[in-house]
């Protein structure tokens, strides 16, 4: 029984030093052959990888006006084994003009692995970026006098002119997410952080090429690694051609200056966005060099919110411009044909139920209702197709639903995928959000509002624009798009595909007899003085201080060149502001330049200041 027991305990020992010799030869075999960990630190001391960075692809306008090129800029780099202990740091603080406790900060930056990961005391970090030639000159002087930095040029970017910075964006420094999501970073690169500029980072960035040199022992530079022969050149960017005219674009900047709103114009053909104002704006230039920083945190707490693109962003009751939608819908329904006509004593009058209206003659059918803007007609129009079509929906939610599926299908409600990021999507509320707000106990009365353009309904000027192409085009619409052209790609078949309302094209045909006449003697008759055949709606969105002034349209009536939405806060009736500066883009855009009578409005307008007061925003 003894010996019984030794001989198993000779084979547990036995087995256990067998296991502990596998494990270390598996793990010498991990380090030796699949590991590259020693490999690459040999590599660091033997060879140095300069990178080579691309030209980041310029952008132009839709005519090839240049609006963001590239400059040279340099970079400060340190490798801190060769830099070590064989500095003279007054005098490197004096060449760069820092002081010795910036010098020291800097250094510690690059040592802290929590915010550079990459770091490695044998390759090269990013001590200081963007010189000037200036500044660089000064410090290539006396550059053989401190061992260990060496400087990286590279093309920071210019932009020519103080307009579109909500959608040209801009280029700053990587986030450590950045480095995580896309292993082309390193800490010290760049990338696009808003507007076109991230929309196609990956398409303006190129690749980055590579120099490897080769080092002695005491880690000197002894020239390039085999005659260059394991080099890579790098491949620049591609450029983009915008949709935006810039001289339209600026027009629209100028007439929005001291107030706070959007123009949005389309070309209904193509959908290509052809400008996009937010205002407050901002010059674009402001987010170039090392004074980015500073720059972007002052306009992020400017209370106006300049870095907030409204176009896109901004959320708003779409006003009486919404009314097209109601009318192509009632239409297509049955619950109104072109010549079905509603009372308007001052408005809609049910019930105890008041929705007010200015005066005008009644009762109207469809297109005079939209020429005079009527409140009461599609008042009307939305308690019938909720209320007295029990037959038809078989309740007040599938028939509320159904109007819904209309307003999505018009491009309302969701977010319609424009190449810019931070797109908001608006509101369409549905029969489950009655519902639940008023606990199944509403019908069509109790949500009237909505068919005017106020209540729950909430868009973005992009959506009020696209409306007008989807009107100009009598049922369809594209995507819209900022980006015309990628250098060397064909467009997304995203925004070349046509998509098609649930709306009648008979009742588009009535909805732009309406918009017409609203434009020769209606709510927009501003209009009616120019030389093309503009179509236009009105709008006079409700808010707790002074209304919005809205306004949608497209020209020509027949084959329809532009599409455009204005909106301005606080602006009052659609036809103080809307009407004239939607028809000023309207005429910019068709032949090119103002009338001398219409240059001289468009000054008058860019000199009116809307007083909004810091305490309401």
């Amino acid at each position: 029984m003894k010996e019984y027991g030794l001989e198993n305990r000779r084979y547990v020992i036995g087995g256990v030093a067998t296991l502990i010799v596998v494990i270390y030869i598996i793990r010498l075999f991990s380090l030796q052959i699949t590991s590259d960990n020693y490999k690459k630190s040999a590599d660091s001391n033997a060879f140095l990888k300069k990178i080579d960075f691309p030209s980041r692809g310029i952008i132009t306008d839709r005519n090839g006006q240049l609006l963001v090129f590239n400059q040279p800029a340099y970079d400060i780099m340190v490798v801190m084994n060769e830099a070590k202990d064989r500095l003279d740091t007054l005098e490197f603080c004096d060449a760069l003009g820092i002081t010795r406790e910036e010098f020291d900060n800097r250094m510690e930056t690059i040592k802290d692995r929590s915010r550079n990961p990459g770091y490695s005391r044998f390759t090269e970090q990013l001590f200081m970026n963007q010189l000037s030639d200036r500044d660089f000159s000064v410090f290539q002087e006396k550059m053989y006098r401190f061992p260990g930095f060496y400087v990286q040029r590279r093309s920071i970017r210019q932009y020519k002119y103080p307009f579109a910075a909500h959608v040209l964006g801009d280029v700053a420094e990587v986030s450590p997410s950045d480095i995580e999501n896309d292993d082309y970073y390193q800490p010290g690169d760049y990338i696009g952080k808003l507007g076109v500029e991230r929309s196609y980072e990956k398409q303006l960035r190129g690749e980055k090429g590579v120099k490897i040199l080769l080092r002695d022992a005491h880690g000197r530079i002894q020239g390039s690694y085999q005659n260059g022969a394991l080099d890579r050149r790098p491949k620049p960017g591609k450029n983009l051609t915008l949709a935006i005219d810039y001289q339209l674009q600026e027009l629209g900047e100028r007439l929005l200056q001291n107030k706070i709103g959007s123009i949005v114009a389309i070309e209904p053909s193509t959908g290509e966005v052809l400008c996009m104002v937010s205002s407050p704006t901002y010059d674009p230039r402001l987010m170039v060099g090392r004074l980015r920083s500073k720059n972007h945190l002052e306009l992020s707490r400017n209370v106006w919110k300049p870095l907030l693109n409204r176009s896109i962003m901004g959320l708003y009751p779409p006003g009486s411009t919404f009314k097209t939608s109601q009318g192509l819908t009632f239409m297509s329904e049955g619950v109104i044909t072109p010549t079905t006509q509603y009372p308007c004593g001052h408005g809609f009058n049910f019930k105890g139920l008041h929705v007010g209206c200015h005066g005008h003659g009644s009762p109207l059918a469809l297109v005079p209702a939209l020429s005079t803007s009527c409140n009461g007609y599609f008042c009307w129009g939305l308690y019938h197709m909720i209320n007295t079509n029990i037959s038809k929906y078989g309740s007040v939610q599938n028939a509320m639903n159904t109007w819904r599926d209309y307003m999505v299908s018009m491009g309302f409600g969701y977010p319609l995928g424009i190449d810019l990021p931070g797109e908001k999507r608006g509101l369409i509320p549905n029969a489950q959000y009655y519902d639940k707000a008023y606990k199944g106990q509403w019908n069509g009365l109790t949500i009237i509002s909505i068919s005017i353009g106020q209540g729950e309904v909430l868009l973005t000027p992009l959506q009020i624009a696209n409306l007008g192409a989807t009107i100009a085009n009598r049922g369809y619409y594209y995507v819209p798009h900022v980006v015309r052209k990628v250098q060397g790609e064909p467009l997304d078949t995203v925004f070349t595909r046509k998509h098609y309302t649930k709306a009648s094209r008979e009742a588009y045909d009535y909805v732009v007899q309406g918009m017409r006449s609203s434009a020769l003697g209606g709510t927009c008759h501003a209009l009616a003085h120019y030389d093309f055949e503009a179509c236009g709606k009105t709008g006079t969105a409700q808010n707790r201080g002074h209304d919005h002034s809205v306004f949608m349209g497209f020209a020509p009536m027949t084959n329809p060149k532009i599409a455009v939405a204005v909106y301005v806060e606080n602006g009052g009736w659609g036809a103080t502001y809307g009407v004239p500066i939607g028809g000023l883009i309207m005429e910019q855009y068709i032949h090119g330049k103002l009338s001398d009578a219409s240059a001289k409005k468009a000054d008058d307008i860019q000199h009116k200041v809307i007083n909004y007061g810091a305490t309401e925003r």
